[in-house]
């Protein structure tokens, strides 16, 4: 078959393809411990379950809206303003199948062909292809770990050209944790703004911020500038939600239009009953998210302990988010010389299931997701610090 220049330019997602890997070798018997995927091991809060429940019992499962129904979208307005402080209505919202879709229709509002996106590296798999897919071009700006892997404003000024539209920021930061203060955020975003370039925040794992670092984000900043930012969020991580696709967008109202006509041409609405639990979400108990809050801290500080261990290993402690993303290219060998071939003689050997840190642009790291429980995750790690200290041998 003859397949399009878009589609065949594009990767399938390394964590989805980690994932299914280890599904693979589970299904033929192998005891495989997965420390790739990325999202929470708690169930979904039963009050949002329930919620689904009952309108599925009641029939709710006939289209609604396309950016979501009226009563969903004035909860999420309530959520950016509880939390944040702010006064935003319905229609400066949109719900989306998931964050990632909320992202692409973004990029496809945005971005022009040609036009220069700018993403610090390490980054979100998915965001040069979505560029991509929106035929722009993904500019990506490196960071070091012993800067915590958080770009400057003095960092991106180096990669800016007339064709600059979009800078793309994350935080907490899936792959690393890290995680930009209050001041670190809106310094960056005065810098976009002074120079024309429209900033999307990505801020799904909001929820997920350890002490002593302090929630973060453009929320506030979108207020006084609302035609130069947008702020993602959803329920994916904060309920643990991942396959229930709610995400949603905070911007000018004049982008949510253009927005909902892009989905309106392709998904149409989130599924009916599924935005029925989203509402029972926000507008319920957050007690289930504290309790995720202390135990993913729990188990940052458990990795970071053992991690520390690990000579020669770098790994900056991350604020948020549930990843860790260690430097371990001093581990590489002639064998196993790079992070793809690294995760592959883990899996292999080991049996337990990483991502190389080349899919998220940094080929030095791996990103270990502690979801998991306790006693896995330090049997998981000293076994992978025992497999690197062989690779010396």
């Amino acid at each position: 078959m003859n397949f399009s220049k878009r589609v065949l330019s594009i990767q399938p997602s390394a964590t989805l393809a980690i994932n299914a890997k280890a599904q693979e070798m589970r299904a033929e018997g192998e005891n495989v411990i997965s420390l790739a995927v990325g999202e929470p091991d708690f169930s979904t809060p039963d009050h949002i379950v329930t919620a689904a429940k009952e309108a599925l019992d009641k029939g709710f499962t006939r289209y609604t809206a396309v950016p979501g129904m009226p009563e969903l979208r004035r909860a999420v307005a309530g959520y950016f303003s509880r939390t944040y402080g702010i006064e935003c209505t319905q229609n400066e919202v949109i719900v989306s199948n998931g964050g990632k879709q909320c992202l692409y229709n973004l990029l496809q509002a945005l971005v022009d062909p040609g036009d220069e996106v700018l993403i610090p590296g390490p980054y979100w798999v998915s965001y040069p292809d979505m560029v991509q897919l929106a035929e722009g071009a993904a500019v990506i700006v490196p960071t070091e770990p012993e800067d915590n892997f958080l770009v400057k404003k003095e960092d991106l000024e180096k990669y800016v050209t007339s064709r600059t539209r979009v800078l793309i920021l994350n935080t907490p930061s899936n792959p690393t944790g890290c995680h930009y203060s209050q001041a670190q955020l809106e310094d960056i975003a005065r810098w976009a703004v002074s120079r024309d370039i429209f900033v999307i925040c990505d801020e799904v794992y909001d929820q997920l911020v350890y002490p002593p670092a302090e929630m973060s984000s453009l929320c506030s900043f979108w207020k006084k500038h609302p035609d130069g930012v947008a702020v993602v969020n959803g329920l994916s991580k904060t309920f643990s939600m991942t396959g229930w696709r709610i995400g949603y967008i905070l911007a000018h109202e004049d982008l949510i239009k253009a927005m909902s006509k892009i989905q309106g041409q392709s998904t149409s609405n989130v599924c009916s009953f599924a935005q029925k639990g989203a509402l029972a979400g926000l507008e319920g108990s957050f007690e289930m998210v504290e309790t995720m809050r202390d135990s993913f801290a729990r188990r940052r500080d458990l990795a970071l302990e053992i991690i520390g261990s690990w000579k020669d290993a770098v790994c900056p402690r991350p604020d948020g988010a549930f990843y860790l993303f260690p430097r371990v290219d001093a581990f590489y060998n002639d064998r196993v010389d790079s992070s793809t071939e690294l995760c592959k003689a883990v899996l292999e050997k080991e049996k337990i299931a990483l991502v190389p840190g080349k899919a998220f642009g940094d080929d030095r790291c791996v990103r270990i997701s502690y979801a998991v429980g306790d006693e896995v995750l330090q049997d998981c790690l000293q076994r992978l610090g025992g497999f690197l200290a062989g690779l010396r041998a």
